[in-house]
């Protein structure tokens, strides 16, 4: 069963298609949404997923008429780089990509947001498409946001270039590492933490299916999880109000990310961590102690971590969240929950109550 969702955005709207095999027949969505046979199209991935799925990929473009060039970067975060971008703007130059031509991102996190700033920026904006590998990409490869890092700021070189359309084929998260898992499993649950206390719920009493990667449970949780992307960014889709409630999380888990190199933490173990802080935080500002346990407990459930390793310096944290996008004007903005589903936005929170909060995330108990 294939699942579509749509982004709306008036004339750049654009569907999300999940389900099983979609790859097989990439060629016919690439064909429905008018991809240039003429121009040449560039598909970028990363070591570990080109031996997978990049061949027959490939492959099956062609046959379908398409001039299918690819290349392949490093995974891992730190290819997120301006270093890296710059090489990729030369192997598309060599590929003769023109005002035409389409970059294809196939991969995860990493690989969409580098492929989707290339595609933002050559020739000052060409098209683009998601398909995502991993779990976590359901959260990024939706939205248009797309960037590269500098080494004191995740995200911080960046655009909004929304792609043409997100092409999620649930058969290659199969290979996926249980740690990566485990990861991805992180936005996903993140979602209903914003929006939907009965995702939540279900996400609860399905976790095991989940970590298993039960085909039916995974496309309902990708599915929904998609679904809350797709509203929030059809009503707001530069962050100037409602979108920055995504960031749930983001505030501390991006700092943890910046001072652990961008390789002790995955994104999603990162983002788990500053989803408690948050919580802990969200009683500051009225909520239960009940949000802030439930909170920890769906997310220890799934096998992610909800306390900070005791050799992270609070210090380092802290300057690195001064560095982040929601450091504006000396004060800081955190997206704090008011109930389970229910978040808002606090701008002017106390550096203090969050210095307390880091250092608190030290002391949590893993359940």
């Amino acid at each position: 069963m294939m699942r579509e969702l749509t982004v709306d955005l008036g004339e750049r709207s654009y569907p999300i298609y999940i389900g099983e095999g979609l790859l097989q027949d990439a060629s016919s969505f690439f064909t429905k949404h008018n991809i240039s046979k003429k121009s040449p199209l560039l598909i970028v991935t990363d070591t570990n997923i080109a031996p997978k799925y990049l061949e027959a990929l490939q492959k099956e473009l062609v046959q379908g008429g398409f001039k299918a060039e690819a290349a392949v970067v490093p995974s891992g975060e730190s290819t997120k780089s301006l270093a890296m971008l710059e090489k990729l703007v030369g192997q598309a130059l060599e590929a003769g990509l023109d005002r035409k031509s389409t970059i294809v991102a196939l991969g995860g996190g990493v690989v969409g947001d580098l492929a989707g700033f290339l595609a933002a920026s050559y020739m000052r904006g060409i098209k683009f498409i998601q398909i995502p590998t991993t779990i976590l990409a359901h959260d990024s490869s939706v939205g248009g946001k797309v960037a590269v890092n500098h080494s004191l700021a995740k995200n911080i070189i960046g655009a909004f270039h929304q792609p043409e359309f997100v092409l999620y084929d649930l058969n290659t998260l199969q290979s996926l590492p249980a740690r990566e898992i485990k990861a991805g499993l992180s936005e996903v649950v993140k979602h209903g933490l914003i929006w939907d206390e009965s995702f939540v719920s279900w996400c609860e009493v399905n976790s095991e299916k989940l970590l298993a990667l039960d085909a039916e449970a995974l496309g309902y949780a990708l599915y929904v999880g998609c679904g809350v992307k797709a509203a929030v960014v059809s009503q707001d889709e530069r962050e100037n109000g409602l979108r920055a409630i995504l960031n749930l999380g983001h505030t501390i888990g991006h700092a943890l990310e910046a001072v652990a190199g961008y390789n002790e933490l995955l994104h999603g173990e990162a983002i788990s961590i500053g989803m408690v802080g948050s919580a802990k935080l969200g009683m500051r500002y009225g909520a239960t102690e009940e949000v802030y346990i439930r909170t920890k407990n769906v997310l220890a459930k799934l096998g992610l971590p909800v306390r900070l390793p005791e050799h992270f310096d609070v210090e380092a944290i802290m300057s690195a969240m001064m560095h982040d996008k929601k450091f504006l004007e000396g004060t800081m903005t955190f997206i704090v929950p008011t109930a389970i589903g229910k978040v808002e936005i606090e701008s002017n929170v106390s550096v203090d109550w969050v210095r307390e909060i880091v250092e608190q995330l030290k002391q949590e108990d893993e359940l």
